[in-house]
């Protein structure tokens, strides 16, 4: 049997960023508003490549680990869109669980959001 398992972990934090294209690109003028600074509640759900079905990564230390590296309690992300968020989570990712499989989704109030897979 050929398989691949994986856990995953999930939490949400507040946060405020801002798209500033859409205050200029005349392409986003129905989406203009998101220039300004603005709330979300950003949601992450985080998969990662175990090797055994023994606890390889303990899920609740994983989640509380990755939770740690947001040391506030309101985001503050400034112009990162959930793809930047999800490339920054994803460098702790593989420097701290190296030759792993993990997809990263983040969504803005569970609506709207990414997933990005990323390989060994």
């Amino acid at each position: 049997m050929n398989k691949q398992t994986r856990v995953w972990i999930t939490f949400q934090r507040e946060g405020f960023h801002q798209y500033p294209a859409a205050l200029t690109d005349p392409q986003l003028a129905d989406v203009k508003f998101l220039g300004y600074e603005h709330r979300h509640i950003f949601h992450f759900r985080i998969e990662i490549e175990v090797f055994h079905d023994d606890r390889d990564v303990e899920f609740i230390l994983f989640k509380r680990e990755i939770e740690g590296l947001f040391t506030q309690d309101i985001l503050h992300i400034n112009n990162k869109s959930c793809e930047m968020l999800s490339d920054d989570i994803a460098a702790y990712i593989y420097n701290n669980y190296p030759d792993r499989d993990f997809n990263i989704s983040i969504s803005e109030d569970n609506e709207n959001g990414s997933i990005t897979e990323y390989k060994k």
